[in-house]
């Protein structure tokens, strides 16, 4: 019989290891050098994690699933840390004077969210464009305002509103304007299964409801959209 060779890396069999030592090795670290994640995980959704393995007619305790718990813990934590962002720490001030009046947009900022009827991911783009009333803000602001509004449990079309009015409220400008566009996998990989569609949802704030200044907007993002 060819024998088992353990890889580097690789746990081998952990039947034999008492509770404690497979609970330690479950959520020891093992990517930190590589994710924003924190190296610790929540015990309550580690917990969770493995009755669900259990109620899947899974073994938790096979060396594939061990870390299992721990990983789904500490990813959950991460794609919901906008529960816990605070927009003045994400701006950080970074709010600026500025005699100016026109356009700003910025294009192709990518976000990952969950759906929040089913937990399955939907990602995509948001296009953001505000007109400044004296007021700028730093641009690198904008995709974390996104993040901030993306990293929870979602629908498309609260969090396209959610970021257009924080944009409002805090620069107070003549007006904003946010499409975004997402792939859901909940229509992708269950229910309809349709493979190539795609979501487009906008916010259209102030200014930017009067037909000129929304068609400008949407002209200038044109080629982005699908």
């Amino acid at each position: 019989m060819t024998p088992v060779i353990t890889l580097p890396g690789q746990l081998e069999d952990t039947h034999h290891l008492t509770h404690d030592e497979r609970e330690s090795m479950e959520h020891e670290g093992d990517e930190l050098p590589y994710s924003k994640e924190s190296s610790e995980s929540d015990p309550m959704l580690r917990a969770l994690t493995r009755s669900l393995l259990l109620e899947l007619g899974e073994d938790p305790d096979r060396c594939g699933l061990l870390r299992t718990p721990h990983r789904v813990a500490k990813s959950m934590r991460y794609l919901t840390s906008g529960y816990d962002m605070n927009i003045e720490k994400v701006l950080n001030g970074a709010i600026f004077k500025e005699d100016t009046e026109e356009m700003v947009i910025v294009k192709d900022i990518d976000f990952y969210s969950l759906c929040e009827h089913h937990m399955l991911p939907f990602f995509g783009k948001a296009h953001i464009a505000y007109i400044p009333k004296g007021k700028i803000v730093g641009l690198s602001k904008l995709p974390r305002i996104v993040e901030v509004f993306s990293r929870r449990l979602q629908v498309q079309e609260r969090m396209t509103h959610q970021i257009a009015e924080t944009l409002m409220e805090y620069l107070q400008p003549h007006g904003v304007a946010i499409v975004t566009e997402a792939r859901h996998l909940c229509m992708m990989m269950r229910g309809v299964e349709k493979q190539n569609t795609v979501a487009t949802s906008s916010a259209m704030l102030g200014a930017f409801k009067e037909p000129r200044t929304r068609s400008e907007f949407l002209s200038l993002i044109a080629g982005k959209l699908s």
